[in-house]
């Protein structure tokens, strides 16, 4: 039985300075016709503000249910999930999806500054922002073109750059490099990387099947298991920022890391694998 509507978020005075979000007995359950099904049960989960949080596990774990819960777009079915907002002037999220979410019909330059524009930000200042991101991304020379002009990569830059440029309290990221190369994939953690650590570090979380991707951009490693989504493991990064992805994959202690969190997910991918299959 879904909850009526409930606002997931909390003033600043509510809630502790330091805790962004807080989820707590967090559970989520679809009705389908062979009955009910839990997609998340039980989640406990502090992030700090300015964390970056990965969440890897198996496919059908409800990371993207608890992402969505997080955006406002789906019902919790019981339990608490609330973020604290700093500022009425900022929106609550923004997300970044796996598949290309760009407006076709607008330049590079618009799409940056499409929730500025939405928000009635001053076109001056709006015009600064997109500037500032063009160049952070790499696009400054591409600002006019349209999406069909530009690269699976490029897209993703400019749907990263749109979601910063919005300043959203949260920044929310639902495996947005699973479809890209492996070379275009490590310039795109890079540019996450470049863009996040310089200047106000937003809090992030963000959805991964890749446990070396967990770790190269996160603060916090959280594990979950196969279906019911339980949190199995948090793991906190011992690596110190900023972080380059081979500089830092070349370390010995980046390998210790990633094979303890295989050992950790392992069962639960061969669970989720069997269930796959079965049905």
């Amino acid at each position: 039985m879904q909850l009526p509507s409930v606002d997931p978020y909390v003033s600043a005075a509510d809630s502790n300075a330091a805790r962004k979000i807080t989820l707590r007995r967090l559970t989520k359950v679809f009705d389908s016709k062979s009955g009910e099904v839990f997609a998340l049960q039980n989640i406990n989960l502090d992030i700090e503000e300015g964390q970056f949080c990965c969440i890897v596990g198996p496919s059908g774990c409800g990371k993207t249910t608890l992402l969505r819960i997080l955006a406002g777009l789906e019902e919790r079915s019981s339990g608490e999930c609330h973020i604290r907002l700093d500022s009425s002037e900022r929106p609550a999220n923004a997300m970044v999806f796996q598949e290309q979410s760009i407006f076709p019909w607008m330049t590079v330059r618009d799409n940056i500054g499409f929730g500025l524009a939405m928000r009635r930000v001053d076109s001056r200042m709006r015009d600064e922002v997109v500037k500032f991101y063009l160049q952070k991304i790499g696009l400054d020379e591409f600002g006019d073109a349209y999406p069909h002009q530009l690269s699976g990569g490029m897209k993703q830059r400019v749907s990263l750059a749109r979601a910063f440029a919005n300043d959203p309290e949260v920044l929310l990221m639902d495996e947005p490099f699973a479809a890209l190369d492996e070379q275009n994939k490590i310039l795109m953690q890079e540019e996450l990387l470049n863009v996040w650590e310089e200047g106000r570090r937003r809090t992030v979380v963000f959805i991964t099947h890749s446990i070396d991707e967990a770790v190269i951009l996160g603060d916090l490693v959280v594990v979950m298991s196969a279906r019911p989504g339980r949190i199995k493991a948090i793991i906190p990064s011992p690596f110190p920022r900023p972080r380059r992805v081979f500089e830092l994959k070349a370390q010995p202690e980046f390998g210790k890391l990633t094979y303890h969190i295989w050992e950790l997910l392992r069962d639960e991918v061969i669970e989720a694998s069997k269930r796959g299959s079965s049905q």
